[in-house]
């Protein structure tokens, strides 16, 4: 799942030229570039899901290799995001950017030939981490090379980009490992990428700007490196024993590491202000936070991707173990959660941010009502596959009304010195958060599965009650979640930007 970026028109300028037609040709090659990207980022990001029980039977590690697989790639975007952003403040978006590319592509390529599960995991990280230097300079570049009119049609274009790349990744990742290519199996979902991340890095050498944020009379900001150290391990200190937790019985050393965890990320947040008061560069610009209201949308997104990542993590697998669906059937089913985003997106869009607090709580109970569908659904047997499109795309439609807005709530002007970072701050939340609900969900549903094989299907009955009452549990979890989603849009403002009267066709 990935955040709908760049609503910045509500707050940066109401006028708009007469159409995006009147944007030069060079400007179109640059938005083609930064689309693709966003859609590579959204297909990669939820290709792997359908494939992840082939995954475990060829390559064995039970069920912590399915959750590092998926949320070792977005704690990995999560805790590099921010530093990918500054990086491409201090060296360039352009150099960045093809380093992120290029990165990701061969990346790809170690997690395709992956001869075990450590490779596979540590390929998955290298992706995320690569992720991490290419994504933030997308919203940058749109930041320093368009005018502020042009910023809500390009961040439109990167916004359905993302949406097409989700809604393809399943459904692509379904029928690559059932179709067996070359004998592949499952490793074609990741072959997939050495060609697109070629065709890609050969077009952005040709096509894409070169900037960075320096001039004659500003120096050039600095890296964070303590800064992001202390976010690296604080964030490797919560997310390591949320996954090996339940498989290692929690042991105390596990508690203590969480505790350790706390700890550091109040390091980090004290070592951040005295940064700042020191007038030195820092990674998380503490003036974000002196707002309600940002603070407020930025813990509603990480709470929202906690819960909707975490939702359709633990569909994917009880589809494939507990009902032993094939991939390409589950792929179809899973397909409506990001079709159910783009079908909503145009009226989120326009309206949303008028009525920000209104949007949010809506979404957030349309996806509450949903997790609660699927728990009644698997605890009377009832998986069916109408039944189970309706409850994804319940899922998509409320994830389609709350992010957009989110997004419109949470960005605010950034002088281009700080495109990078402050872009980074909004993005890295929902990937945090993504990671973490994978990992805490995560622990739930597996903990629930008593001493049932990590990868192996369901084939007797008790086995499929007990993944039935095992995702009944976590989604109760989850429909939580929303609710809080719900409970924290209230510090959001009722009334919002007028809603756009021209808003970007879909």
């Amino acid at each position: 799942m990935a955040i709908v970026q760049g609503e910045d028109t509500q707050r940066e300028g109401r006028e708009r030229p007469a159409g995006p037609a009147s944007l030069p040709r060079g400007s179109w090659a640059v938005l083609g570039v930064l689309g693709a990207a966003s859609f590579f980022d959204g297909l990669d990001a939820n290709i792997v899901a359908v494939a992840l029980p082939n995954i475990q039977r060829d390559l064995g590690g039970g069920f912590t290799t399915a959750q590092w697989a998926v949320a070792g790639y977005s704690l990995a975007t999560a805790v590099l995001l921010i530093t990918g952003g500054r990086l491409g403040d201090i060296y360039g978006t352009r150099r960045v950017f093809l380093i992120g590319v290029a990165g990701f592509t061969l990346s790809s390529v170690v997690v395709a030939a992956a001869a075990g599960p450590e490779m596979l995991v540590a390929g998955r990280v290298a992706q995320g981490a690569t992720a991490a230097l290419m994504i933030p300079q997308s919203m940058a570049v749109v930041k320093q090379q368009f005018p502020p009119e042009y910023w809500g049609i390009a961040s439109a274009i990167t916004g359905i980009a993302i949406s097409a790349g989700s809604i393809g990744g399943p459904v692509v990742g379904g029928f690559l490992t059932d179709l067996d290519l070359f004998g592949t199996g499952w490793r074609a979902v990741f072959w997939i990428n050495v060609p697109i991340g070629a065709v890609l890095l050969a077009c952005a050498i040709r096509v894409l700007p070169e900037s960075r944020a320096e001039s004659r009379a500003e120096k050039r900001p600095s890296l964070d490196l303590s800064g992001a150290a202390l976010v690296t391990l604080a964030s490797l200190g919560l997310m390591f024993p949320l996954v090996q937790g339940s498989e290692h019985g929690w042991s105390p050393w596990f508690l203590a590491l969480i505790a350790l965890s706390l700890g550091l990320w109040l390091l980090f947040a004290v070592h951040q202000k005295r940064r700042a008061a020191h007038g030195v560069d820092v990674l998380v610009p503490p003036s974000l936070f002196r707002e309600r209201t940002f603070t407020a949308g930025l813990i509603a997104a990480l709470l929202t991707f906690a819960g909707a990542t975490s939702f359709t993590f633990l569909l994917t697998y009880y589809l494939q173990f507990g009902l032993v669906w094939s991939s390409t059937r589950t792929a179809l089913a899973v397909a409506a959660v990001p079709l159910g985003i783009a079908v909503v997106f145009q009226i989120a869009w326009k309206y949303g941010p008028g009525r920000p607090r209104l949007f949010i709580t809506a979404g957030a109970l349309t996806m509450a009502a949903a997790a609660l569908t699927m728990a009644a659904m698997a605890a009377v047997g009832q998986t069916t596959f109408a039944l189970l499109i309706v409850v994804a795309f319940l899922l998509g439609a409320g994830t389609g009304l709350t992010s957009p807005v989110l997004t419109s709530v949470l960005l605010v002007s950034l002088p281009p010195r700080e495109a990078g970072a402050g872009a980074g701050v909004i993005y890295s939340a929902t990937q945090f958060g993504s990671a973490v609900g994978i990992a805490l969900i995560g622990a739930v549903f597996f903990g629930g599965l008593g001493e049932i094989d990590g990868g192996a299907p369901a084939r007797t009955e008790a086995a499929t009650e007990m993944y039935a009452g095992a995702l009944g549990t976590a989604l109760l979890c989850t429909a939580g979640i929303f609710v809080l989603v719900a409970l924290v849009a209230r510090a959001l403002p009722r009334l919002g930007a007028e809603p756009t009267k021209d808003p970007v066709p879909l």
